[in-house]
């Protein structure tokens, strides 16, 4: 609001202040569903903060130099040239006359981060491939990869054909693509074509509507905000501190870039001529008091009906379960943030809580940008962990089976939360890496004294397999995630046994129903305490989550692996808390729940308080590591 004494006595002046503020109410009518917050302008201060901020972002490589932009540019103008020598030799191959399938056109369209301008050094690129109506999806998978595979600069291909969104992954002379399908109802494609025209979905299937989408959002994104290169540096804080926080992971029930970059849009439009170091400010300022599950919107809903079904919680009972709704800005509406759960809704906002502490102390100048971009200490906050173990044969088996386990993570953190006793299911994004696994019988081998703990783990996708005793494959490769779990009180017995049982049971059996499931392939939970988590990080690590900075983390350090579970029934030993947590593996379809009674520090077996066998008879484990807490 405008402060009191800048308004005049003078009629004709008031007249001329509320002609102003109409005007700038008209040109702002189509940058949010409400009216700024504030006008205001930036002060000299506002000025300072940001250069601070600029600088600060500096070390954490969020800028590219003008080399590596240059050298994007040159690998998408690869790619689309070969785009339109496969539609062109594709058209041919239909009967389609030379002259026509010389005109029929095809582009490739980015979007995400790299389209919103705030990409960091070595990120990937979201883009999206869009041919005239006469080239098939099955095509595109088939022929087109086909050429890819015959380039000499695309390694790591991949296609991921049954996705949501279908997409073939690459690695183009160095950079990292996700390229998606569309295929438009129209003839040809010409060489400037907008995609903003809701028009140009009419017809289509949900596929190519979904894989449209994300150019369409990001566009639309841009056009919302009042300025570009505020919203892009602010962006860039933003995702920084997020990556930082360990809230970045869609796929996990955090927020991904989509959804970050609505809630930075819609603070540019609440403050729409604020600077950066302003706006970062004001971002933590609303959003943490933000009454979720009220929905955050860029615009009013286009009324534009073509059958797709779009996010209205007065149409669609299950919107309205959804936590934390952040709406897509283009037809059809989506709720980018479905997977958000009760747990990762309250870790998002405690770090708001936070983040508005720290920017607070900056804006006064009690602190320096730094503060709000160290990492937390997620391994000092719980005193128990599931730690979720995924291993296989080769490296590119256990690429897909990492990104399948990923995908199914949140599904257990809901079953977690749905126990009585359990308050906090706090899983960490951060996916660390195992050293190779050679021991003789298939399980982690530890590190032995004095090996470097940054040793790199070989990229030979096709080792030699080896067996053990029994025949059965040994992994060579592992690869872990961690989960804090916070019980509500001390002093109970809860049992996850089935819950853990049924997590690893779902992925087998949706990696065995798409093909997926090779020879080596397992999954595993175990309860960690905190005192053994040096068995499966390295200490180095451990080290710099204690003592982080705001310097820019060193890259990814290989952990040492686990000490191996022995297929026999036993308990566990650490015993020391209040809340303890068995662990037992057997090869039978039984189990028992023992109790643990704790005295002076010694754990002591009871008899069995209940038996489970049919329970996992129905259930039985996909791996032969079960939990059950005490």
């Amino acid at each position: 609001m405008w402060p009191a004494s800048q308004y005049s006595h003078s009629n004709a002046h008031v007249a001329t202040s509320k002609q102003n503020e109409h005007q700038n109410q008209q040109n702002l009518k189509t940058l949010g569903m409400t009216s700024a917050i504030s006008m205001a302008g930036p002060k000299p201060i506002d000025i300072e903060k940001t250069n601070e901020l600029k600088e600060c972002l500096v070390p954490f490589g969020v800028f590219e130099s003008e080399a590596e932009m240059h050298h994007r540019m040159e690998v998408l103008g690869s790619l689309h040239r070969l785009v339109r020598q496969w539609i062109r030799d594709e058209s041919l191959r239909k009967n389609m006359p030379a002259s026509v399938a010389e005109t029929v056109g095809g582009n490739i369209y980015t979007f995400g981060s790299y389209r919103l301008g705030v990409h960091h050094r070595g990120a990937d690129i979201d883009a999206l491939c869009v041919a005239p109506r006469h080239i098939e999806r099955s095509d595109y998978f088939a022929s087109f990869y086909d050429l890819l595979k015959q380039q000499p600069q695309v390694k790591d291909l991949r296609a991921v054909e049954d996705a949501f969104v279908p997409v073939i992954k690459m690695n183009f002379d160095g950079i990292e693509i996700d390229l998606l399908f569309a295929r438009l109802a129209l003839k040809e494609i010409p060489d400037s074509f907008d995609l903003r025209d809701d028009i140009l979905l009419k017809n289509l299937d949900q596929k190519c509507v979904r894989s449209l989408n994300g150019c369409r959002v990001t566009d639309e994104i841009l056009r919302l905000v009042p300025d570009i290169n505020n919203f892009r540096l602010t962006l860039r804080a933003i995702k920084l501190w997020a990556k930082r926080h360990g809230i970045y992971s869609n796929t996990l029930g955090y927020l991904g870039g989509v959804s970050w970059a609505m809630l930075v849009a819609r603070t540019c439009q609440l403050y729409p001529n604020a600077l950066p170091a302003t706006l970062v400010h004001k971002f933590f300022l609303v959003f943490s008091q933000w009454k979720w599950p009220q929905p955050v919107l860029l615009k009013q809903p286009d009324a534009v009906n073509l059958g797709f079904p779009v996010w209205d919680p007065r149409v669609n009972i299950s919107d309205r379960f959804h936590l934390m709704p952040i709406i897509t800005p283009a037809y059809p509406q989506q709720n980018s943030t479905f997977n958000v759960s009760a747990s990762t809704r309250s870790v998002i906002m405690e770090e708001f809580r936070l983040g508005l502490a720290i920017t607070d102390e900056i804006m006064l100048g009690k602190c320096s940008w730094e503060k709000l971009f160290e990492a937390p200490n997620f391994f000092s906050r719980y005193k128990h962990f599931i730690v979720l173990l995924a291993a296989a044969a080769r490296a590119d088996d256990q690429l897909q089976w990492c990104g399948l386990i990923e995908s199914r993570i949140r599904h257990l953190i809901t079953t977690l939360e749905r126990n009585q006793h359990i308050t906090i299911a706090h899983v960490n994004p951060e996916c660390y890496n195992s050293v190779p696994l050679h021991a003789n019988d298939g399980h982690p081998l530890a590190l032995p004294p004095g090996t470097p703990q940054d040793s790199p783990v070989p990229t030979d996708p096709a080792p030699e397999l080896k067996r053990n005793d029994k025949g059965e494959v040994i992994p060579n490769f592992c690869s872990m995630w961690f989960i804090g779990l916070v019980f509500e009180k001390t002093n109970l017995t809860v049992d996850l046994t089935y819950d853990i049982s049924s997590f690893t049971k779902a992925v087998h059996y949706q990696a065995d129903n798409t093909s997926m499931l090779r020879e080596g392939m397992t999954i595993e939970a175990r309860h960690v305490r905190r005192k053994q988590l040096h068995q499966y990080l390295s200490p180095s690590l451990l080290k710099r989550e204690r003592t982080t900075s705001g310097a820019k983390r060193r890259p990814q350090e290989h952990a040492p692996a686990p000490a191996p579970l022995k297929k026999t029934k036993r308990l566990s030993e650490s015993s020391t808390d209040e809340v303890s947590i068995l662990s037992y593996n057997d090869d039978s379809n039984s189990s028992n729940v023992y109790e643990v009674n704790i005295q002076n520090g010694t754990a002591q077996v009871v008899e069995p308080v209940a038996k489970t066998a049919d329970k996992t008879q129905e259930h039985p484990p996909s791996t032969s590591s079960t939990i059950a807490c005490t």
